[in-house]
């Protein structure tokens, strides 16, 4: 099934049609689209599993097209997720013993049977070196939920850490944290409700999760991505460019169960 945006479009030329690859800035995602050119009088956007496509009157500009895909790009990147959720990866087992990447070092998971006593921790972590994390399970429990509520907690507060030191730095305001689990995007931001962050990044290197909160920390003065807003990530981060490059090279090797 297609999800679709048409927006108006009058004039139209009578020429023959052509297809071109393009790209564009979304909440600082590069996101790839297909321009198909036809006779027709709307531009529509159309996303399946290919991949966000537009189809466009002959005579419709790129700048037209764009300020389109702009205007809906919350849409359009939700549901790029949903299609990449539809096809995610085989889900990696977990298994005793197991290495898993935590804040740019090899973390070691080690799975044990949960005493009986109600006061036994769900999940003891070890900084290390190197870091450990134990997990107690009861018997029958699934790890995978249990894996994931572990990272997830412990996520949140260095997130939580990061975000109130960042924000200092910055002279801005902390906003509210809240994490996600989105496929395409590290985090988000609105001045109504604040900043989510996906919970993965904890798989990642400090310095990357300080990128991605100070990102979405200059979304508060500016809601765009303009040279003002680089400028603003610039001075708390000036390597931004690597560092943007890094995470996309990384995301896509994150372990997923």
């Amino acid at each position: 099934m297609l999800e679709q945006f048409l927006l108006p479009f009058t004039d139209l030329a009578p020429r023959s049609g052509e297809e071109s690859l393009r790209s564009i800035l979304l909440s600082g995602h590069r996101i790839s689209y297909v321009v198909r050119r036809a006779r027709r009088r709307t531009i529509g956007l159309s996303i399946d599993h290919r991949g966000l496509r537009v189809g466009a009157p002959l005579r419709a500009g790129i700048h037209e097209i764009e300020a389109l895909i702009l205007r809906h790009g919350d849409w359009v990147l939700q549901k790029i997720d949903e299609w990449r959720d539809r096809r995610q990866p085989q889900p990696l087992p977990i298994e005793d013993g197991m290495p898993l990447p935590y804040l740019g070092n090899t973390l070691q998971l080690t799975l044990a049977r949960a005493h009986d006593s109600r006061r036994a921790p769900r999940a003891l972590w070890n900084p290390g070196p190197p870091p450990t994390l134990t997990l107690f399970l009861k018997p029958g429990a699934d790890p995978r939920a249990a894996l994931e509520h572990a990272f997830r907690a412990h996520a949140r507060t260095h997130f939580a850490e990061r975000l109130r030191h960042l924000a200092a730095t910055m002279d801005c305001p902390q906003p509210p944290l809240a994490l996600s689990a989105a496929r395409t995007r590290w985090g988000s931001c609105s001045k109504a409700s604040g900043i989510r962050l996906n919970w993965r990044l904890i798989h990642l290197h400090p310095r990357l999760i300080d990128y991605v909160v100070v990102h979405e920390l200059a979304h508060l003065r500016e809601m765009n991505h303009s040279p003002r807003f680089w400028a603003i990530v610039a001075s708390v981060c000036p390597d931004y460019r690597e560092l943007r490059r890094e995470l996309r090279q990384r995301g896509d090797v994150l372990p997923h169960w």
